[in-house]
């Protein structure tokens, strides 16, 4: 028996590095340091004002009571239209399930698909906090690697980490950390693997709308009606219109999964906020012109962003597709490193001692030698920053 009062499954639980890294620039900040963060994992915009008027509107309307906890049914027909019309998928409104933001959506799909000891494949890189809440949830995360030099897998790859144990494969494009996003012919390569070993599929699509240059985003739940049937589809209004602290996702599920979700839901959260999902039904059903404004800015600082690091010596970086990271490879300067830097993570603590800048470590997120570096900041720090970089780099 351990004399600790933390239960066992929370002190297996990792911090989220993302998080822990943003504090700790937060800190830097308030002891006086000039600090810059390539952490952020939100926008750095404002929520658009017809949205927020919206919240304001709420207020005064009088929706401030509990709602439907699977939230109100306008907000559910909105995102079911939504999918239609951006997607072709037919989802009724009891499909959809309105949670705490996107992350909470997920920790529903989890504890509602998976049992104790199913396995639930997860493409590298991931984002930090899948192979968590697998853990959380009794399964057993399994890293599927691509071939060199890629960030997504193909179905050679996906075979390979196939057991008789695996139940789940999750799918996140735009990536999150490497901005790659599938085409509709990566995804379909997929499907005979995923039909043939009857796996469920979580689809993270909170960046959709967040796509660059030639790249499409396609829904692999679009590809083929038994694949719909398997799949649990995430989103939400966070990433898309800079609305991280109003905590809206949601969940587009078969009628059994999200029934299940939903109940769940009802005994840990109950509904999200009323406010917020009346200023949610605002960014679904409003104009579109503030999403493709801050999309444009992106656009424009990835373009920065890939041009400087592509003339740093010795850093590799594939062109984001979508979201709003970069993730290049530094393997080769971290390999001819001193200063006590042999890998991402203390090449992290390297660019914060040395350089005041935060950069969250391919580690990480399953993959070894890179770095993450969000581009939802100000150009003066994106360009102050870099220069920093470059600086630490080469006196490393």
């Amino acid at each position: 028996m351990t004399d600790s009062r933390v239960s066992a499954r929370v002190r297996a639980l990792k911090p989220s590095e993302t998080l822990a890294l943003g504090a700790r620039a937060r800190e830097l900040r308030a002891q006086g340091h000039s600090v810059i963060s390539f952490s952020a994992g939100e926008p750095d915009f404002d929520t658009p004002e017809d949205i927020r008027e919206a919240g304001i509107q709420a207020i005064r309307a009088g929706h401030t009571r509990y709602t439907a906890v699977g939230g109100v049914p306008e907000l559910r027909a909105a995102i079911a239209e939504k999918l239609r019309r951006d997607q072709g998928l037919t989802y009724v409104p009891s499909e959809i399930v309105v949670s705490n933001g996107a992350k909470h959506a997920i920790w529903n799909a989890f504890f509602t698909v998976v049992e104790p000891g199913d396995e639930v494949l997860c493409p590298v890189p991931y984002w930090v906090t899948f192979p968590e809440l697998i853990r959380l949830a009794g399964g057993v995360p399994v890293c599927v690697h691509p071939g060199p030099g890629s960030y997504k897998i193909g179905p050679e790859d996906l075979e390979r980490a196939l057991t008789a144990r695996s139940k789940l494969l999750v799918l996140n494009s735009p990536n999150n950390p490497s901005g790659a996003v599938y085409s509709r012919a990566e995804l379909q390569a997929l499907v005979p693997i995923i039909r043939k070993h009857r796996l469920y599929v979580l689809s993270d699509e909170i960046y959709e709308q967040l796509v660059f240059g030639d790249a499409r985003h396609v829904s692999v739940a679009a590809l083929d009606p038994e694949i719909r049937e398997r799949t649990i589809l995430i989103g939400g209004v966070s990433k898309t219109w800079a609305m991280t602290g109003w905590r809206i996702g949601f969940a587009a599920a078969p009628a059994d999964l999200a029934e299940g979700m939903e109940r769940l839901q009802g005994q840990s959260t109950s509904n999200p906020a009323a406010v917020s999902q009346y200023a949610a039904l605002r960014a679904f059903t409003g104009p579109s012109d503030s999403v493709r404004l801050m999309r444009d800015r992106f656009a424009e600082r990835r373009a920065v962003v890939v041009e400087r690091l592509r003339r740093m010596r010795g850093v590799r970086i594939v062109p984001p597709e979508g979201a709003f990271y970069a993730f290049p490879d530094l393997g080769e300067r971290i390999r001819s490193a001193r200063n006590g830097v042999c890998d991402s993570a203390t090449l992290s603590d390297f660019l914060i001692d040395e350089a005041r800048i935060v950069c969250v470590p391919g580690s990480a997120f399953g993959m070894e030698g890179h770095l993450r570096l969000s581009y939802a900041i100000s150009d003066h720090d994106i360009d102050e920053g870099l220069g920093r970089l470059e600086d630490a780099l080469d006196r490393m």
